[in-house]
């Protein structure tokens, strides 16, 4: 089993969303994430589906992704070198002054912005990569356990312009 990324291409009309995760579902593949955006051509959208899969079973998914009339294109992103960040905004409840303080300097520390805050709760905002969210997230939950809520929204990527790392 390994983590896979695709960029498909479709037509953006109404229900091809529905039919592309509809055939995930049909065949009893889970996707850990997937996100969908209007691109630069109006009648195109863009959609990046994150998966754990064997082989043999990315194979057929990316086949049957491709006999599809609704998909223009599949990008097979898995071994390409890209840039692939993700949203995601925490809440922490129920702080201290000091804990605000300590969330502040957190924040900070991970390159993250505090985009709202009141006497008792703090918003963090991070666009990075899913690791680096999970471990914001992993620090958060041992500091604050209990008193977190997060909203994430699926990894972007686009192929680099140089070769480099996974980012």
């Amino acid at each position: 089993m390994k983590k896979r990324w695709l960029c498909l291409f479709v037509e953006n009309d109404i229900g091809v969303l529905a039919k592309i995760s509809g055939l995930f579902s049909g065949k009893s593949y889970n996707l850990d994430s997937l996100t969908v955006g209007v691109t630069e051509d109006r009648t195109v959208s863009r959609i990046t589906i994150s998966l754990t899969s064997d082989d043999r079973t990315f194979e057929q998914v990316k086949k049957q992704l491709n006999r599809s009339v609704e998909v223009i294109k599949v990008v097979d992103y898995t071994e390409v070198a890209i840039h692939m960040k993700e949203l995601m905004v925490i809440k922490v409840s129920g702080c201290s002054k000091n804990e605000i303080e300590e969330i502040f300097r957190i924040s900070q520390v991970f390159h993250t912005t505090v985009i709202d805050y009141e006497r008792d709760a703090v918003l963090i905002e991070s666009v990075k990569t899913e690791n680096s969210n999970n471990d914001l997230i992993a620090l958060l939950g041992r500091c604050f356990a209990n008193r977190i809520e997060i909203v994430r929204s699926g990894s972007v990527a686009i192929e680099a312009l140089s070769i480099t790392d996974r980012q």
